[in-house]
């Protein structure tokens, strides 16, 4: 019977059972590798040999005491053995090949609460995220077919399910054709809305049902805060849907547009942005938009920790503007103004006008444009040092204020005239393309 019971454990792996009270200490004993059959025998075979000796070596005893149990005794010992390799010997063909895998237990990965939120806002998130193409129209130098050629791209989001895209303007800027190429890798040609080159903004539009269509929940930038955390989802160089965080590192920069016009309140933030991020979505940890993302300073052109969105409270009323009327309606004096340089070589503050055509606001309200006399000296035009009582120090002052006007103002410009101030009343106008 002991080598009925030998010969069933030489090729069976011990099967243990998993419970609470016993895997401690079963770890504890059993290999933590996994065992080969030659090693299993040599290590299972001993074992049951040296309990069933012991379990003779007691029966034995026993029958010396009295020898009318003797028989009794044996036949109990045999049904014993009997019984526990049939068990045994069950539960070990029952069980797994490997051994040390009964002890081996994958416990879930465990996030802290502030990771399982990046999770939940990248994946909630990612959907309205768009990938946007530049083609340009090439001609083959040899056959002369007209070719599309991808020449840029970057990154969008959707604005609303009619498949309004917004995206910087910088982006489709000299496209002969765009697409976009939604999450779901479905790609759709692109129709330009309408496009605001001075605050580079671009609204595109597409034919896509629906259902494909999330619409990216838009927040509010006039409440942030320096150091709040925020995120960043984009393509930087093609690698789609990225997510960087960082914070905000600082409010109410001043960049410069596609156009040279500056860009004001610009959101400040060490969340990396690269190449082919701008366009982006930038949001608050509650995946909210809060900014598009514009531009880096960088040396090298990729991320140095410093990058430029605009905010959300600018880019809303781009944005309307653009999808009811396809084009921004912005204000303007009608003038051309010199350099801040060459300005403050002259010892004065203000905005130095160059030209004042005839036909435009200023020159209808009698600016004074710079000239040269007959003798080729050159005469300096009116210098523009307020606006409704409000201080002109340079370019940057005088489009922040024209930014807060509308069409068909009229504000008092105050001039410096060779020796004197004069306060002339201009009505501002629209651009010239844009009538």
């Amino acid at each position: 019977m002991a080598a009925l019971a030998s010969s069933t454990f030489l090729f069976s792996p011990p099967k243990l059972a998993h419970s609470s009270s016993s895997s401690n200490l079963i770890s504890k004993c059993w290999p933590s590798k996994s065992l080969s059959p030659e090693n299993r025998r040599n290590l299972v075979c001993p074992i049951v040999a040296s309990a069933l000796c012991k379990k003779r070596t007691v029966t034995s005893e026993l029958s010396g005491e009295d020898s009318s149990h003797n028989s009794f005794k044996k036949l109990v010992d045999s049904v014993f053995v009997l019984c526990a390799s049939v068990a045994l010997s069950a539960s070990l063909f029952a069980g797994d090949v490997d051994s040390a895998s009964a002890f081996v237990v994958t416990t879930p990965r465990k996030l802290q609460p502030d990771e399982l939120a990046t999770v939940r806002l990248f994946k909630e998130n990612t959907p309205s995220v768009v990938y946007v193409t530049n083609l340009a129209s090439r001609q083959d130098a040899f056959t002369l077919d007209l070719l599309e050629v991808p020449q840029g791209s970057g990154s969008g989001f959707v604005w609303d399910t009619q498949g309004h895209i917004v995206t910087n303007y910088h982006v489709i800027r000299g496209a002969s054709d765009v697409k976009v190429t939604l999450a779901d890798e479905s790609t759709y040609d692109a129709k330009v809305v309408g496009f605001d080159a001075d605050k580079d903004v671009a609204v595109l539009k597409i034919d896509a049902p629906k259902d494909k269509l999330k619409p990216i929940p838009i927040g509010v930038s006039a409440d942030l805060l320096v150091g709040q955390k925020v995120y960043a989802i984009g393509n930087p160089f093609g690698l789609d849907h990225t997510l960087t965080t960082g914070v905000i590192s600082g409010l109410r920069r001043e960049i410069s547009g596609a156009t040279g016009r500056p860009i004001q309140d610009v959101i400040q933030t060490d969340a990396a942005i690269n190449p082919g991020n701008s366009g982006g979505p930038l949001l608050d940890s509650s995946g909210n938009l809060i900014g598009i993302n514009t531009a880096i300073y960088s040396p090298s052109g990729a991320s140095s920790g410093v990058g430029f969105s605009i905010p959300v409270d600018t880019v809303s009323g781009i944005v309307d503007q653009l999808v009811k009327f396809g084009k921004v309606t912005r204000p303007i004096l009608g003038i051309k103004f010199a350099p801040d340089q060459m300005v403050e070589k002259l010892g004065v503050s203000g905005v130095l006008v160059l030209d004042a055509p005839p036909d435009g606001p200023a020159g209808k309200a009698g600016l004074q444009p710079s000239k040269r006399d007959a003798f080729g000296r050159l005469i300096l035009g009116d210098i523009i040092t307020s606006i409704n009582g409000k201080k002109v120090s340079n370019g940057s002052d005088l489009y922040r204020i024209l930014d807060q006007c509308k069409v068909g103002d009229k504000v008092i410009v105050e001039v410096l005239r060779d020796d004197h101030v004069e306060k002339i009343p201009v009505t501002l106008e629209p651009k010239p393309d844009e009538t």
